[in-house]
């Protein structure tokens, strides 16, 4: 029997949506502002929290509610390694750590993992689905921003196992509902998902602090060179 997972999901998760979309480095970046410093560090970020959420997923990938959603096509470490050795360097590992915010978001997937398999759906849901949907308009943009070569920067919106994203989502979404689930959890993972998205704004504020601070040594430098020339 169906339990309408995925749909529950999107409209229980619909604010926590629209808030994360409201988020000042997540508006600059629709509208085209991409400080390629700041974008890196999100890259770190991510590389960290997908880490984590395939080491717990590998390990439960045989548990009764993780199974029917085990798909290795998704996993992005590897892409999001690849677009760290472009923005780093070969020894990029010896240059990145999470941040505050990304530290908090990996405990709390490492914590359920072990204790709430379950709840990683919530997760797998959150970032993997957003990314599949709407990674093709996030790399143009951050490409046209940043101004990056057409093979580099942006392996991490390369799903490249996965042949039509279209069929995939709907496949995807059919699993989903097919997780033998009781209300209570599907209840807990709705909350889970919504946690999901307050990690991801946490982040997301991190870096539009920092692009604030470039913004202003910019403003700065710009005041400096005027009064220069005409004071």
């Amino acid at each position: 029997m169906s339990t309408n997972l995925a749909q529950q999901l999107r409209e229980g998760t619909t604010k926590s949506h629209s808030m994360a979309e409201n988020v000042s480095f997540v508006k600059s970046f629709l509208g085209g502002v991409v400080d390629k410093k700041s974008y890196r560090k999100l890259v770190a970020n991510l590389f960290f929290v997908y880490r984590a959420i395939e080491e717990e997923i590998e390990k439960n990938k045989n548990h009764i509610a993780i199974k029917p959603i085990y798909f290795p096509e998704l996993h992005r470490k590897m892409s999001l390694s690849q677009d760290l050795e472009y923005y780093y360097g070969s020894n990029w590992e010896n240059q990145v750590e999470p941040s505050l915010a990304a530290q908090e978001y990996i405990d709390r997937i490492h914590n359920i993992g072990s204790n709430q398999p379950e709840l990683l759906i919530a997760h797998a849901y959150t970032r993997y689905m957003g990314d599949l949907s709407g990674g093709q308009i996030l790399k143009k943009i951050a490409k046209n921003a940043m101004q990056l070569p057409e093979t580099v920067g942006t392996a991490f919106y390369n799903f490249e196992h996965i042949k039509d994203d279209q069929i995939f989502k709907k496949n995807y979404r059919s699993a989903l509902d097919n997780v033998p689930l009781n209300d209570y959890q599907i209840d807990q993972i709705i909350s889970e998902a919504n946690i999901a998205f307050n990690l991801n704004m946490k982040m997301f504020q991190e870096l539009n602090s920092n692009l604030i601070k470039i913004m202003i040594m910019l403003l700065w430098s710009t005041l400096g060179n005027f009064r220069k020339k005409f004071i």
